[in-house]
This record gives structure tokens, C-alpha cells and sequence, in this order.
């Protein structure tokens, strides 16, 4: 028989080791700046964060940065580059530059926004996928499944053109309907790894419910590739703005790069040597998602040590 004191029974022990696991992330501003910081450690990742640092500044302080309006077509039509007009004017007579500086707002946003709602759907549904069992399983299989066979660009034309005229909105709407489901499948697969962990066995035998064991035991072991999925869905969805919108699904009234792209193919830009109308806009597209793709070489550094140590000698 077991001495009196010498061990805990088997409920107290499971309590322990659950309580060991909350613990470790018991301060969130912590590991926060840690996070951060092995991000920052990585070359790659640290251009990526000045570039998008770049974009941010310039969606916030677009009215003091801009030299002009807009939508100010005050000015003579397809102008060259000047020193009152240092990209030149459209055929509307808009300053290239102001547009380009208020054009990142939409981008910006749509990135965040779509990337954010996109993910967040992602982690609900991979989570709850990856963890139950049974008929409720193969439900979301077959609806994840679903989005996965179905090309995505058909897919967001079919939706965009049915919703035309919907604003960012309806872009925002298009983009998440359509990139979920990628995320999804990654977060299930780890779900999966997770499930048969020690803690998550300890958490089961505590007595506490499934939802709780998702959301608190398995999905904080999951942040680095949440916030991978966060970045991915962010490149994808800053390129189907532009996408669509250069295609004149949009809102072709809002000042954005896409738009910016499909005024000047109207306007046959290439044809009159007024190519800035193309490359300035198509180079902010290219640039804001590649600091996208290069934070989340940062982003792997979360998750596997080897990275954050090659990545400082």
C-alpha cells in the first residue's frame, strides 16, 4: 500500500499538471514581446515589418501625406512626372501620387480585416474538426472538403460579379467566403498531433468539457501557426482585392490599387507611355504582400527553435 502523503491521488495530480500548463502563459503581454522579438531576430522578417510598417503609416496619415485629394481631377489629364505632380496625372486628371498614398488604405484594410475574419473562421472550424469525432466530424469534412475542390479565383468572380456594386464590403465578404478553408485544414491536422498530448489527456480525465479543452489547452500550443495562417490569408486577400477590382468587380469609384490598374488599362496607359500608371501601383500590390510573406519566415521562428537560432548567428 501507498504511505499516507507520499503521492497525490490521480485528480490532484491531473489538476497540477493542467494548472502547469495555464501557467506558462499566464502573462500575455510577455508573450507578446517575446514573440516579437523572435520575429524581429530574423533578417527576412525584420524588412517585412519595416515594409508593412511603411503601408500602415501610410493608410493612417494618408490626408497629411498626400499632396492632394483623391478624387481632386482638377488638374490636366495624363500629365508627365513634374515637380507638381511627381508620378503625373491619370487620364482623369487625378494626381498618381495622392492615389497611390490614399490607395493603401483599402489594401491595408481589406489585408487585415479579410486576413483576421478569414483566420478566425479557420481556427473555430480546424479546431473543432481536429477534435471531434463522429458525425459532427465528417459534416465539417464534407463542407471544408467542399471549398477546397472548388477553384477559389471562379469562386470569387461568381460571388463578386453576383454582388456587384457592394463596395469593400462586399470584397471583404468575397475573400473570406473563399479563403477559409486552406487554414482550416493545417489547423486541423495539428489539432489532431495535439489531441493525444499528456495535458489534453490530463484535461479530459479533470473532467472538463470539450469546448475548454479546444480553446484552453490545445489552442494556445497553437499560436505560431495561427499567426502564420493570419499572414497567408493576408497576402491572399490584398491580392484578390486587386484582383477583383482591376477585373471591375469592385466599386470602381473607390481609390484603390486595383482600381488604379483598371482605369489605366481602360485608358490604354501603355499605349500613351504613361507605364507609372501600371508599375506604380502594381509595385505597392507586390511590395505590401511580400512583407506579408517575409514576417512569416519570423513567424516560423515561433515554432521551431532551430530557425530562431540559425536565424541569429
Amino acid at each position: 500500500m501507498t504511505p499516507t502523503g507520499t503521492t497525490r491521488p490521480a485528480t490532484s495530480a491531473v489538476k497540477t499538471i493542467s494548472r502547469g500548463h495555464h501557467d506558462a502563459g499566464a502573462n500575455p503581454l510577455r508573450v507578446i514581446l517575446r514573440a516579437f522579438l523572435t520575429i524581429w531576430s530574423v533578417p527576412k522578417a525584420r524588412i517585412g515589418v519595416a515594409l508593412l510598417g511603411v503601408f500602415v503609416l501610410l493608410a493612417v496619415f494618408a490626408p497629411v501625406l498626400a499632396p492632394y485629394g483623391a478624387t481632386d481631377n482638377s488638374f490636366d489629364r495624363s500629365e508627365d512626372m513634374s515637380a507638381a505632380h511627381w508620378l503625373g496625372t491619370t487620364a482623369a486628371g487625378q494626381d498618381v501620387l495622392s492615389q497611390i498614398i490614399y490607395g493603401a488604405r483599402v489594401s491595408v484594410f481589406v489585408g487585415f480585416v479579410a486576413g483576421l475574419l478569414s483566420t478566425i473562421i479557420a481556427v473555430l472550424i480546424g479546431l473543432s474538426w481536429g477534435y471531434l469525432r463522429g458525425l459532427a466530424g465528417d459534416v465539417i469534412n464534407f463542407i471544408v472538403n467542399l471549398f477546397l475542390v472548388i477553384p477559389a479565383l471562379p469562386l470569387m468572380i461568381v460571388i463578386a460579379a453576383y454582388l456587384q456594386n457592394g463596395g469593400i464590403g462586399m470584397i471583404v465578404l468575397v475573400v473570406v467566403i473563399t479563403g477559409w478553408a486552406w487554414g482550416a485544414r493545417v489547423l486541423r491536422s495539428q489539432t489532431q498531433s495535439l489531441r493525444s498530448r499528456d495535458f489534453v489527456t490530463a484535461a479530459v480525465f479533470s473532467g472538463e468539457s470539450p469546448a475548454r479543452i479546444v480553446f484552453r489547452e490545445i489552442l494556445p500550443n497553437m499560436t505560431s501557426l495561427i499567426v502564420g495562417s493570419f499572414f497567408g490569408a493576408s497576402t491572399a486577400a490584398i491580392l484578390a482585392e486587386a484582383g477583383l477590382e482591376f477585373l471591375g468587380l469592385g466599386d470602381s469609384t473607390t481609390v484603390s490599387w486595383g482600381t488604379m490598374l483598371f482605369w489605366a488599362q481602360n485608358s490604354n496607359a501603355l499605349l500613351t507611355g504613361q507605364w507609372v500608371l501600371l508599375f506604380a501601383p502594381g509595385l505597392c500590390i507586390s511590395l505590401l504582400a511580400t512583407s506579408m510573406s517575409l514576417i512569416n519566415f519570423g513567424v516560423d521562428g515561433l515554432s521551431n527553435p532551430r530557425l530562431r537560432e540559425g536565424a541569429q548567428r
